[in-house]
């Protein structure tokens, strides 16, 4: 568990949500190796590790989760499979912060995959299913549930059923249209491009502003609107809003907040893509660095 990120008003903390290692090339697409590996490191067998840390946003009057790692269902084959390395450890970090499952008021969902959705629902103590913040309102984009309902023979490998089961629209499923401020300060906004109804995170506070755009930047070293993962159902579109959304950032001076970089939780980044201030928070040694204490604000 990090140490809390304050923007503005807000606090954000990142939660163990699981770690796992995939395919290098898998996160860069047809960036080669040679390219990639300068800036993003790798195993001898050519895989990089991943974090999977949902974000609690405490916004004074709301505790809202975005995305929720990779649950507790996954099968010994599927561990191996995935090359889990850390375990999914959700509800005891809330715990360890004096918060319970039912003190969760909104999920956000950027998208469906089972390493951000896993932990929607979650295996009780006698092995049953059940939601795993069960007094939350969930959201997701309409275009990504319609394809969670019916995924096509891409998608299917990585909408799981049972990582939806309970969410019911209108009850405690909220499909938003495009772009909706669902709390002060907190807006959805779809992009598209990884899958079709990928969404992603502004938040803004006393003035400071920060943006959480799922897997279409899952780490730093993707800055480059060109490097997208080959996971990306809709390449072109990635390009797009990569450029789209970055620019916007750009000009709002926002903080990029991150779900998979093991090391950087928020950045800033400059022209070139490169990251100018960072935050690493207490799991990462170089949180304690001069140059981080100065730029970023912690407590």
């Amino acid at each position: 568990m990090s140490q809390g990120f304050r923007l503005g008003d807000f606090t954000i903390r990142w939660l163990q949500g699981g770690e796992f290692e995939i395919d290098g090339g898998s996160m860069f697409g047809v960036v080669p190796r040679v390219l990639w590996e300068k800036k993003c490191a790798s195993t001898p067998d050519n895989h990089v590790l991943l974090a999977n840390s949902p974000m609690l946003l405490q916004t004074g009057q709301s505790n809202v989760l975005i995305d929720t790692g990779l649950g507790n269902k996954l099968t010994p084959k599927q561990r191996g499979i995935f090359r889990v390395r850390a375990e999914w450890d959700l509800v005891a970090g809330l715990s360890r912060l004096g918060l319970c499952r039912d003190s969760i008021s909104h999920v956000i969902l950027t998208h469906g995959d089972f390493d951000h959705a896993g932990g929607v629902t979650m295996l009780n103590d006698s092995g049953g299913l059940e939601l795993t913040f069960p007094a939350a309102m969930y959201y997701l984009q309409r275009q990504e549930w319609e394809d969670v309902l019916a995924p096509n023979i891409r998608s299917a490998s990585a909408y799981w059923p049972e990582n939806f089961a309970g969410l019911v629209a209108g009850k405690n499923l909220h499909l938003v249209e495009g772009e909706e401020e669902i709390l002060p300060g907190v807006r959805l906004a779809r992009t598209g491009g990884h899958t079709r109804g990928h969404q992603a995170v502004w938040l803004e506070s006393g003035g400071q502003i920060a943006l959480h755009l799922g897997d279409l930047l899952p780490m730093p070293c993707n800055s480059n609107p060109l490097w997208i993962t080959a996971y990306d159902n809709f390449p072109l579109d990635s390009v797009a809003a990569k450029e789209r959304f970055l620019g916007q950032a750009g000009a709002k001076d926002a903080w990029f907040l991150f779900y998979h970089d093991p090391k950087i939780l928020a950045c800033k980044l400059d022209g070139d893509g490169a990251v100018r201030e960072a935050f690493y928070g207490s799991q990462n040694p170089l949180a304690a660095t001069e140059s981080c204490l100065k730029t970023i604000p912690q407590f």
